[in-house]
Parts: structure tokens; sequence; C-alpha cells
């Protein structure tokens, strides 16, 4: 059964920015200037997105003189993996229960 704060995170990387910055930090920890050059976002609108991943608990980061890096938390991903999972296997079992119409 989906949470709300399942819910709550599959909001947050429902957005196209955000989504693709989670699949950049899939792959290396990056900083916000990397993240730049990967988007063609604007910085402070890319901050803002990280600002929104790091609050839900996505991101986490590692200052790194005047540089912040931004590390996936894979936890995280994995948690709503499971959930999709659930819901797969429960739509699976359920095929052929049917409702009857009033």
């Amino acid at each position: 059964m989906m949470t709300s704060v399942d819910t709550d995170l599959i909001r947050v990387l429902a957005d196209p920015l955000r989504l693709r910055i989670v699949t950049l930090l899939a792959k290396e920890t990056l900083c916000t200037t990397h993240l730049v050059e990967e988007t063609g976002a604007r910085q402070t609108n890319l901050s803002n997105h990280l600002r929104v991943l790091r609050e839900a608990g996505v991101v986490e980061t590692e200052p790194c003189g005047r540089y912040t890096y931004y590390r996936l938390r894979p936890d995280v991903i994995d948690r709503l993996a499971d959930r999709f999972a659930d819901l797969a296997e429960s739509a699976r079992t359920a095929a052929d229960n049917k409702r009857a119409c009033p």
C-alpha cells in the first residue's frame, strides 16, 4: 500500500528536470556546476530542484571547498521500487477479480 510519504516522493520525482537530475546522480556524484552543464538548466532553477530533492531525502550533499556535491540515496529509490513491485504483484494476482456492477 502506498503511504503519503511514497506519494510525496512520486510527486517529487514526477518533475522532468528532477528525474533527469536523479538519473545523472545514479551514475556519479556531481556538483551543481556539472549538473548545470549536463541539464542546461539555469543555476538558480537547478538549485531549487536540488533543494526539493534534498528535503525529500532523495539526495545528500557533501561540501567540498566552495562546491557542493550531490549523491543519490539508493535506499530511497529501492523503497519506492519495492512499493511499485508490490503494486505489480497485486495487479497480477487480482487480474481475475472483477467486482460486479450493482
